[in-house]
């Protein structure tokens, strides 16, 4: 079956497999993640529904979305071009 995978599409599931790792590490259970590619923006949110009380800008591209002391989303402007 192998075989039968073209390289991108062994590359999306490495891809893949990384961000599952990532995201086990996070204390959340859930993670909904939408991203607009038009506006390049990537709404994360913790909570369904999100319904934040708070928002604190990080920095000029990035929104923490809170509901008392807990997080309930993230927001990252310019997305495609933010790396850590």
């Amino acid at each position: 079956m192998e075989a039968a995978m073209t390289k991108e599409t062994n590359n999306f599931i490495g891809q893949c497999i990384r961000l599952a790792s990532d995201m086990l590490s996070l204390s959340t259970k859930q993670v909904w993640i939408d991203y607009d590619k038009e506006a390049d923006v990537l709404y994360m949110s913790f909570r369904k529904p999100q319904r934040a009380t708070e928002t604190i800008e990080l920095d000029e591209d990035m929104l923490l979305r809170k509901d008392g002391e807990n997080i309930v989303g993230l927001t990252i402007l310019n997305a495609s071009i933010r790396r850590e």
